[in-house]
């Protein structure tokens, strides 16, 4: 069979499509994975950051976003080592994602130190605008937003519940390390504020590093106890816990999980939920959304959760009010 010049090009252009189409929709495909940098200031056998981190990779999933498919995270567990935390923000930026989710202050100035354009979302920081990572909390204004945890103001509230389970202590020391704290001040200032009405010596008492935690603890008691928000003690929490109970000390923590590790009280907001939030937050940004108009969300509910078991191993009593407060009470 004799074919035509132009009845061959149009039987090789047929033959061409099939093996061209593939290459395209394979191209389409890899274009389509979109990457989220993930930096954590805890370690990686950290439990309760490990929660958090399901939680905003489980709502992602739920969004539509599917590890291995159109997605992939990178997650860096940073520790609360300020150098390191440092070089594994450089080599996240350095990776080029789409977005980065950042566990809280520490990492967000770590970040930002690096890039000013790849969309950041923060998942706990206390005062976003004082910090100078937004512009206003309805207007971000830059290239970050996200979700802040808890007030300073609530440090009032952690020294009344302090008070309120050991109506005879006289003084409350505030442990906090100012390398991974650098918002210490706005909750010093209200605990500061609530110490004189309710005749309490109010101490500040920075830990510089891990060494030092037992030297501070003991040298404040006899007394009560607060643990500023950060990862340096989330870090080393139980540790915390153990020395506060050695010493006597009724003590208050920031979340829930001190309570559920053995702490007698905890008093703020639920983590997850906000990690869970910032998967809705990736999910519109990464449709087209932009930072600059996405405002910073508050939270709205804290949580009260006291452990008898601590209490009466302290003689302590809670009275019933606050027992009837409580979202949970660890019997």
């Amino acid at each position: 069979m004799h074919l035509k010049r132009r009845d061959f090009m149009t039987l090789l252009g047929g033959m061409a499509a099939p093996i061209l189409w593939p290459i395209t929709a394979g191209a389409q495909q890899a274009k389509a994975v979109r990457r989220i940098g993930v930096l954590m200031a805890y370690a990686e056998n950290d439990a309760e950051a490990q929660s958090r981190v399901v939680a905003f990779r489980s709502e992602l999933a739920r969004l539509g976003w599917l590890e291995g498919k159109n997605l992939m995270l990178d997650i860096r567990w940073s520790t609360a080592d300020v150098d390191k935390i440092g070089s594994d923000a450089q080599a996240l930026v350095n990776a080029k994602p789409d977005l980065a989710l950042s566990s809280n202050s520490p990492t967000t100035v770590a970040l930002l130190r690096h890039t000013r354009s790849i969309p950041i979302i923060f998942a706990t920081v206390v005062d976003p605008v004082k910090s100078g990572f937004v512009a206003s909390i309805a207007r971000p204004g830059g290239n970050v937003t996200g979700f802040t945890n808890i007030e300073g103001s609530i440090a009032g509230k952690w020294l009344e519940l302090v008070k309120r389970i050991a109506p005879a202590i006289d003084r409350v020391a505030f442990l906090y390390n100012p390398a991974t704290a650098p918002f210490a001040d706005i909750y010093l200032k209200s605990f500061e504020a609530a110490a004189m009405p309710l005749k309490v010596s109010a101490i500040a008492a920075p830990v510089k590093e891990p060494g030092e935690i037992e030297t501070v603890i003991a040298a404040n008691a006899p007394g009560g106890l607060m643990v500023m928000p950060g990862p340096f003690f989330a870090n080393h929490s139980e540790q915390v816990i153990a020395l506060a109970a050695r010493h006597r000390m009724p003590a208050i923590y920031p979340f829930r999980y001190y309570a559920e590790q053995g702490g007698l009280m905890a008093y703020g907001s639920d983590q997850a939920d906000n990690y869970r939030q910032a998967a809705a937050y990736a999910d519109r940004i990464l449709k087209g959304a932009s930072p600059a108009e996405l405002p910073v969300v508050q939270p709205t509910k804290f949580e009260l959760v006291v452990n008898l078991r601590a209490a009466k191993q302290l003689g302590l009593v809670p009275p019933p009010t606050m027992l009837a407060e409580a979202d949970q009470v660890i019997e």
